[in-house]
């Protein structure tokens, strides 16, 4: 079986699609599979090479000039690697090698992970969608991809490929008791109420920090937001983070909250590192924290509910200890080698119905002469 991943970039920018294609590459290529990937390359290209895995260029930016390049390297590619499956991580990709693919000549696999913006329904021109939780499947069924299409594989990447076992990671010494979020700074990952709900918790709880680990667009202007509060010297904006174990570790409270999240990747590895959750109960936060048995889930955008969330933990050690401990519990299931095998589990199975086409057909044709 020959394999090409297709994926934007594969920066290590914590961008959680290119970190599940890497991971599902490298196990793949690990396994003894033909894996290659195409994207407009990044630092993992050394990872992928260390495992053996071809590394194409293919430029997706969608201006018109490059989409003309982008399709001839693509069909490039193909003629040069000739897959048997073609996986499809991000929308432009599937565009691509969804219209230009020629008699079939692969299958196709698209996983979706960001089933909130508009243009995931394209992923719907695969052979076979992957859903990373239930809430993503079921939001693409009322979309309109047919539910015979659609398979969840919940995400996963403890044990990845790209990470050192957590034991292997040193904890910063953060100020205690700690509250950390892990994302990209972007309004929708909630870090304005996640501030907010700071404020109103920051003066009963004076010993409180709040560590903002990620980057992003709306970074300057969550800055200047804490820089207006009486506690600016008590919100500390990191940036982005090669190695955000490091801060999991040293947390007392991990904080996800997201307007919108089809799985919430970051919570597996808060779990691991043993933090107490308080997350968004929307999308699929509720399947990743075990229906509320492993975090505490709060309406997105509620910021009296998620600074009374913060009180009650801050206030009360026991209770505190008590959620670090559930929050460890039952995360076999977040493996990245049990979301591999799940994924191969779909190759296969569309590479068997191919060979019973191809012994099919022939008979019918046989039948009608």
């Amino acid at each position: 079986m020959r394999i090409l991943h297709i994926t934007n970039h594969v920066q290590e920018i914590g961008n959680g699609i290119v970190n599940v294609a890497v991971d599902l590459a490298c196990l793949q290529a690990k396994s003894g599979l033909d894996v290659a990937v195409a994207s407009a390359g990044g630092e993992y290209e050394k990872l992928l090479a260390n495992h053996g895995i071809c590394h194409f260029q293919l430029n997706q930016c969608r201006t018109p000039l490059n989409l003309i390049k982008a399709i001839w390297d693509y069909r490039q590619i193909i003629k040069e690697f000739q897959p048997d499956i073609v996986h499809v991580h991000m929308m432009t990709g599937a565009i691509l090698a969804g219209i230009f693919r020629k008699n079939r000549e692969y299958h196709l696999v698209s996983t979706v992970h960001n089933e909130f913006q508009h243009s995931a329904v394209l992923m719907g021109l695969a052979d076979q969608v992957i859903a990373v939780s239930n809430a993503v499947a079921n939001s693409m069924i009322r979309r309109g991809i047919p539910a015979r299409k659609l398979r969840v594989v919940s995400n996963g990447t403890l044990g990845s490929p790209r990470h050192k076992s957590l034991q292997d990671y040193q904890p910063l010494a953060l100020a205690s008791p700690s509250i950390t979020t892990v994302a990209g700074m972007y309004n929708r990952k909630g870090i304005y109420e996640l501030i907010e709900a700071f404020k109103i918790v920051a003066t009963d709880f004076p010993q409180a920090h709040l560590y903002l680990v990620g980057d992003g667009p709306d970074r300057p202007l969550f800055e200047a937001m804490a820089q207006s509060t009486a506690f600016s010297n008590r919100i500390h904006f990191e940036g982005f983070q090669s190695e955000p174990q490091r801060y999991m570790l040293a947390t007392d409270i991990f904080v996800l909250a997201s307007h919108c999240e089809s799985f919430g990747l970051v919570l597996t590895e808060a779990r691991e590192a043993g933090c107490a959750i308080i997350a968004s109960d929307v999308d699929g936060i509720p399947e990743t924290l075990d229906h509320s048995q492993a975090g505490i889930l709060v309406p997105p955008k509620d910021i009296p509910t998620l600074a009374n969330a913060l009180t009650q933990l801050l206030s009360d050690c026991q209770l505190l200890d008590q959620w670090k401990f559930r929050a460890q519990q039952n995360l076999a299931r977040f493996s990245a080698a049990r979301v591999n095998e799940e994924t191969l589990v779909i190759y296969r199975e569309l590479m068997r119905l191919d060979n019973i086409i191809k012994v099919i057909e022939p008979r019918e044709f046989a039948n009608l002469n």
